[in-house]
């Protein structure tokens, strides 16, 4: 399978996440390719899933990434799974304080991408993933690229 990672990324936590994303799933065995939203899109996109990042900011994703969703081909990725991801933050250095606040979170980027894809008829899976900063600027929280991992291995095994 080809799965399709594609992010914009303000400060880099946004591609490191993206990059760790792309690394799980080659080492799963499926080629990837890896975009960034800032150098536009080039043709169509095709592969058999999808995964969108971008940072959260003041609650929304970036106008760049909400171009992109919208110029998705509704039709090609109607039944083909896409996944959406987020950078957020800043949150609190403390790993427990940190877990609570990530469980109240009810917009970001993630869930407004979800959503607009959801509106024009992809096939949005239900749930996002949200990966913290511990400063407005980064650094990701630690264990933050594992949790991206793992979240991206749930999901190609969810596919099989």
């Amino acid at each position: 399978m080809k799965g399709i990672v594609a992010y914009d990324s303000v400060h880099g936590n946004t591609k490191q996440v993206a990059e760790a994303i792309a690394e799980q799933i080659r080492s799963e065995g499926h080629e990837v390719e890896l975009i960034s939203i800032r150098d536009g899109m080039v043709g169509s996109i095709a592969g058999d899933f999808l995964f969108v990042g971008s940072p959260t900011r003041i609650g929304r994703m970036t106008p760049s990434a909400k171009d992109f969703v919208e110029k998705l081909d509704a039709e090609y990725w109607r039944n083909r799974p896409s996944v959406f991801f987020d950078t957020v933050g800043p949150l609190p250095k403390d790993e427990e304080k940190r877990k609570k606040w990530l469980s109240r979170i009810t917009t970001s980027a993630a869930s407004k991408m979800r959503d607009l894809a959801k509106e024009q008829g992809l096939g949005a899976r239900p749930d996002v993933l949200n990966v913290p900063v511990t400063g407005f600027l980064g650094p990701l929280a630690p264990g933050a690229l594992d949790s991206a991992r793992d979240f991206t291995w749930k999901f190609l095994a969810s596919l099989k």
